[in-house]
């Protein structure tokens, strides 16, 4: 009877574990091992960033953002005050996203503006571009606003709640995440 009872508690605990996993976030950092990130003291948001169909969702994750920064060192600057870093964040909630963007900044070192996971359009210089962020990614590119180039980046990827408070929690965590891994580690 006992043993009964250790596989059915068992099984459960097992059920909720692989129900709970289902909906974990999968977060993925890149940066360019180059950049000397001590440099870095201040940025300011692309002034090149798209209106957004979900305003007090993208105000939440920007102050996310904004907090994450200042914890480590970084002061937020108005964008035409030469930053250091520009921060630009695209993200799918309801559905796919297409997102334009220009040669505001380029890739190098293995960065490119978007990954694998997106597909893209364009990607000649002086061309705009677009790539599609799918339902349930964040990503958050840090510029070097001095040399025009992806620095940073990170990625977050969730199956996302409808319910808007956890949505928020969901988004919270997720720049969280991301930005425990800045800067980089050598």
């Amino acid at each position: 009877m006992r043993v009964g009872s250790l596989r059915i508690a068992t099984f459960i605990l097992l059920f909720a574990f692989l129900g709970t996993a289902a909906y974990a976030q999968k977060i993925k950092v890149e940066a360019d091992k180059s950049v000397d990130f001590s440099q870095f003291k201040t940025f300011a948001w692309d002034p090149n960033q798209q209106a957004t169909a979900r305003p007090v969702l993208a105000a939440n994750i920007k102050a996310g953002i904004n907090q994450e920064l200042a914890k480590h060192g970084l002061k937020e600057v108005a964008a035409d005050a030469k930053p250091d870093l520009y921060v630009a964040m695209y993200g799918g909630v309801d559905t796919d996203m297409g997102i334009t963007y220009s040669d505001f900044y380029y890739g190098p070192y293995g960065i490119p503006p978007f990954g694998s996971s997106f597909v893209m359009w364009g990607g000649m210089p002086g061309t705009t571009n677009t790539a599609v962020v799918h339902k349930g990614e964040l990503v958050v590119d840090l510029i070097d606003a001095a040399h025009k180039k992806l620095a940073w980046r990170g990625m977050a990827t969730q199956k996302l709640s409808s319910q808007q408070m956890k949505l928020l929690e969901q988004v919270n965590t997720a720049v969280e995440k991301m930005f425990a891994q800045y800067p980089p580690k050598k």
